[in-house]
């Protein structure tokens, strides 16, 4: 089952909010949240908590991070980001989480960088800075890694009006950094002044987006979970809250997952080199698949067409890789929805080899097999080949498919 992500943002958006509303739907996940955001370093006398909280109007939960009193992070006015990336690089976290929080902080830090027009090594947060706020970032990283989304949407923003008081000093609504994160989102100008999307809530809107795709609308779903997470103002008239709502779509066999795809062309580099360059490229850990093809470019001239699919937190990392081992001057990034079958590998032992074989299970149940075509190559041409084949395939055809749930 797809899992789908509805923010409903009615009061605001910040990064306490965000992970008080989706573990008010899922509360299972409450004690492993805490786990993983001490392990991003925050001190051992540091309280997280997860309370209740109605408004009169609603009831929903409220994520609370209190540092030490005495704690330096909490009391000085800035830290750098390097100094943020390298503590959570040094940290214990899984490295999904660690490699989503520092994607979510590089947006952070690119934004900041292009509103006071420094280098990105240059910034450094203040608010941002803070244990709470780091926290949050943590969190929200392991959420999205821990629920496997699949999709999301959301409606209207509301853009809040007035100024905020920051390290800089007043600065309007929405903060100019956090402006420059909502470009391209719908927004709404709803009356009730006040800051109602933090930076923090901005970078994840904006993560989301990068790792999920343009929000989608529209489609049949099942309604699994709701939540409810509040922030610590209180707005005129409305209830200061995020409401997150999970729902699930039945997909059979299939499984639907978000992938890199990267295209691009060449026409001045020679086969032998490309084919070289392209070896390096397919080794790389976040590569999938790697495909080149004929085609006519500008003037009618021969162009080989290039298409290589990966992981899509691997994106830019790839694209770099791209530059240095073809001649091409430009990349076309996108991030795609594909579907696969379950599948696994099962090793069959004949008399002069392991053979490979690719199952898989298709819908209605049925299982179809394939060896691999490289174990199977070998003396006695064609014939034996197939012999080989067929004896793997066969060999398997008594196995229970998928007994370790792996795919």
């Amino acid at each position: 089952m797809t899992l789908h992500l509805q923010l409903d943002v009615l009061g605001g958006i910040a990064g306490d909010m965000f992970i008080a509303a989706l573990l008010d739907a899922r509360p299972d996940l409450a004690d492993g949240l805490c786990a993983v955001v001490r392990k991003a370093g925050l001190p051992r006398s540091a309280r997280l908590e997860l309370v209740p909280h109605r408004d009169g109007i609603l009831a929903g939960k409220r994520f609370l991070v209190e540092p030490p009193a005495d704690d330096d992070r909490h009391h000085h006015d800035h830290t750098a980001h390097r100094d943020i990336a390298v503590q959570l690089r040094a940290s214990a976290l899984e490295p999904a989480v660690r490699d989503r929080a520092l994607r979510i902080f590089a947006l952070l830090a690119d934004a900041e960088a292009g509103v006071h027009g420094i280098a990105l090594d240059d910034v450094e947060f203040h608010e941002v800075g803070a244990w709470d706020s780091i926290a949050d970032i943590v969190g929200a990283a392991w959420l999205v890694e821990r629920l496997a989304l699949t999709s999301w949407s959301h409606g209207p923003l509301p853009l809040g009006s007035g100024r905020v008081r920051t390290a800089h000093g007043p600065l309007p609504v929405p903060a100019p950094a956090t402006a420059r994160l909502l470009q391209g989102f719908p927004v709404i100008d709803d009356g009730i002044p006040g800051e109602r999307i933090t930076p923090t809530g901005a970078a994840i809107l904006r993560h989301l987006r990068e790792e999920l795709g343009e929000p989608r609308h529209h489609e049949a779903r099942t309604l699994l979970d709701a939540g409810c997470g509040f922030g610590l103002r209180t707005l005129p008239g409305i209830s200061n809250v995020l409401r997150v709502l999970l729902s699930g779509q039945a997909s059979g066999p299939a499984l639907d997952e978000r992938i890199g795809l990267l295209e691009f062309e060449i026409d001045d580099q020679t086969p032998e080199d490309l084919a070289a360059g392209l070896d390096v490229l397919r080794a790389h850990p976040a590569v999938l698949d790697a495909l080149q093809m004929p085609a006519l470019g500008k003037k009618g001239r021969m162009v080989t067409q290039l298409r290589l699919l990966c992981r899509p937190q691997a994106l830019d990392e790839v694209a770099a890789l791209c530059f240095v081992e073809t001649t091409t001057l430009g990349v076309r990034k996108s991030t795609v929805t594909r579907t696969t079958l379950p599948r696994e590998l099962q090793p069959v032992d004949l008399h002069d080899r392991r053979v490979r074989v690719k199952v898989a299970q298709r819908p209605g149940g049925r299982v179809t097999r394939k060896a691999d075509s490289d174990d199977v190559s070998g003396p006695g041409g064609h014939e034996a080949r197939e012999a080989r084949r067929r004896a793997a395939e066969q060999a398997t055809a008594d196995m229970h498919p998928f007994p370790t749930g792996e795919r």
